[in-house]
């Protein structure tokens, strides 16, 4: 019980500005949810089981070169660093790195998911019991504060699965600066970005057949209707995801099977049929387009790593 009281109170905040974000964005045209809320309890454990769909290659193909470079990319790794992990969710990719970096001082995990994050740092711990863990709930823009002991350390930031895609390029060269900041002198990045290619192989990674990507957008609708005591009829959307290649993006939406209302906090909102809510962007890039971004964030990139399929990449960047 008193775990549980806890917890809630550590999240009250963020239900608050969740409440607010919602608001303004359905308040939008088009209307639009934040993808940052897809991650409660739910949503995470429906995001794991999406991972390990034959349709999703990003997280097979992302796995797969940190497991065939991962020596190369600790032995630039100063010993006594701290690695920083941005968006850690379960942190099971994370473990690669850990295995080969045995020197680290201490790994930061960072997630809005609070359950993400006790179930990870639970694992770690019995898994490393020599690493020194930290956990910190909330948005990976946030401040890092680090205890004073490792205020001067060597950081290497870690950033997988693409999630830079999620962002527009200008708000993807924002998040690169922050990091950058964050990551204090002599910084080091290690940041997934998911590789341009054929539609073909793009659409059933975001339309899988057993509908758990569906599940997942859906779920989001759920969350509001739970957490801010709205009255969506989840019965009344459908999962839409679709390539435009003119922006080189999927694009997640939820689209009104029919005319019809909801209330969230009290706000009315009429949704006509067919119309879309925007909930996520997966930016896709070339390797060329993607280090151009990283510099115009004050990133110099020094290498990068390639799946056999050439699906995925992992960029090495540093900042002089």
């Amino acid at each position: 019980m008193n775990g549980r009281r806890s917890l809630r109170a550590e999240l009250a905040p963020l239900d608050e500005e969740f409440g607010a974000e919602v608001l303004a964005g359905l308040s939008r045209e088009p209307k639009s949810l934040p993808c940052r809320y897809f991650y409660d309890a739910r949503g995470s454990e429906l995001f794991e089981e999406i991972t390990e769909l034959a349709e999703y290659y990003p997280t097979r193909a992302e796995l797969a070169i940190l497991r065939d470079h991962a020596g190369e990319i600790a032995a630039r790794v100063a010993p006594g660093a701290v690695l920083v992990e941005f968006g850690s969710g379960s942190s099971r990719k994370t473990e690669i790195l850990l295995d080969a970096m045995p020197g680290l001082a201490a790994y930061v995990a960072i997630d809005v998911s609070a359950c993400a994050l006790e179930g990870a740092r639970s694992r770690l711990e019995a898994r490393y019991p020599r690493l020194r863990v930290i956990t910190r709930t909330g948005d990976f823009r946030m401040p890092l504060d680090l205890p004073a002991e490792l205020a001067k350390a060597p950081r290497l930031g870690f950033f997988p699965g693409s999630t830079i895609g999620n962002l527009t390029r200008e708000e993807a060269v924002g998040l690169m600066v922050d990091m950058r900041r964050a990551l204090g002198k002599e910084p080091r990045l290690l940041i997934g970005a998911d590789l341009r290619k054929d539609e073909a192989l793009l659409l059933p990674a975001y339309n899988d057949a057993r509908g758990v990507t569906a599940a997942f957008n859906l779920n989001l609708l759920a969350r509001i209707n739970r957490e801010l005591g709205a009255d969506f009829d989840l019965s009344g959307f459908r999962h839409e995801a679709i390539f435009d290649a003119r922006q080189s993006r999927i694009e997640m939406r939820l689209v009104s099977l029919r005319g019809q209302e909801a209330r969230v906090l009290g706000r009315r909102f009429v949704f006509a049929a067919q119309e879309r809510i925007h909930t996520e962007y997966s930016h896709k890039y070339t390797v060329l387009d993607f280090q151009v971004l990283a510099r115009r964030a004050g990133w110099s990139p020094v290498a990068v790593w390639r799946d056999a399929e050439l699906l995925f990449s992992v960029h090495e960047l540093i900042a002089p």
